[in-house]
C-alpha cells in the first residue's frame, strides 16, 4: 500500500494573465482558470480520492470546489502562495522600474534574497513541508489531494529533490503533480502535467468518494 498525494495547482486569475504578483492578495479565478478546473476535474473523474485539502485563498478554494465537487475541503493558510512583500500586486514591468535591483538579485538567487517585508523562501519551505509532512500523517495509504500554489508546490519538490531550483519546478495553472509515499520515500510519479487542458469537451462528472 502507499499514501498519494495530488498536487493542483489553481487555475487562472487575470493577475495571472497581466503577470501580477500575487502572493497573500485574495484572487478569484477568472473563467479561463474555471474552465482548467472544469478538465481537471473530467482527468480524475475516475480517480479515488479519500481526503481534499486547499489553501486558503479564492483560487485555489474555488479551484478544489470544482474539480472535487461536493467533497468536504479543509482549508490549510500554510499551503498559501509566498508572500511577495513590495512586489504584491505589481506588474513585471512595475517592478522592474520601483524595484530592479532587488528584482534581479531574487530573480538570480531567490533562496539568499529576501524581497523587503515579504517572506524568505526559507519561511516558505518550512511551513509548506509542515503542513505536507502533517497530512501525509495523517491520511496513511490514503490518496489525498492538496489545492494550493506555484510557489507552495516548487518548494515541496525542491524539498523532495533537495534542490534549489525554485524556478524550475514552478507548475503551471491548474496542473496535476502526483507523488507516492511508500516505504517512508516520496516519489514523484508526475510533474506539473497540463495534458488534460488540450481542447476536450467539459460536461458534468461524478467522483467515486470513498
Amino acid at each position: 500500500m502507499a499514501t498519494k498525494l495530488f498536487l493542483i495547482r489553481h487555475g487562472s486569475t487575470d493577475w495571472n494573465v497581466k503577470r501580477r504578483y500575487c502572493g497573500f492578495v485574495d484572487i478569484a479565478l477568472n473563467n479561463k482558470g474555471k474552465a482548467q478546473a472544469k478538465r481537471l476535474r473530467r482527468r480524475l473523474e475516475n480517480e479515488t480520492v479519500h481526503k481534499v485539502y486547499s489553501s486558503d485563498r479564492k483560487r485555489a478554494i474555488q479551484t478544489a470546489g470544482i474539480v472535487f465537487k461536493g467533497y468536504d475541503i479543509e482549508k490549510i493558510a500554510d499551503f498559501r502562495e509566498m508572500h511577495f512583500g513590495i512586489f504584491e500586486g505589481l506588474t513585471y514591468k512595475q517592478i522592474m522600474k520601483k524595484f530592479p535591483d532587488i528584482y534581479k538579485k531574487w530573480i538570480e538567487n531567490p533562496f539568499e534574497t529576501v524581497i523587503p517585508s515579504g517572506e524568505s523562501l526559507t519561511i516558505l519551505k518550512k511551513r509548506v513541508v509542515k503542513a505536507f509532512k502533517k497530512i501525509i500523517l495523517r491520511h496513511p495509504n490514503q490518496a489525498v489531494a492538496v489545492v494550493c500554489h506555484g510557489g507552495a508546490i516548487s518548494a515541496f519538490i525542491n524539498h523532495i529533490l533537495k534542490s534549489r531550483d525554485f524556478w524550475k519546478h514552478i507548475p503551471q495553472s491548474a496542473s496535476l503533480t502526483l507523488l507516492e509515499l511508500k516505504n517512508n520515500k516520496l516519489k514523484i510519479n508526475l510533474l506539473n502535467d497540463i495534458s488534460h487542458l488540450s481542447s476536450i469537451k467539459i460536461d458534468a462528472v461524478k467522483f467515486k468518494k470513498n
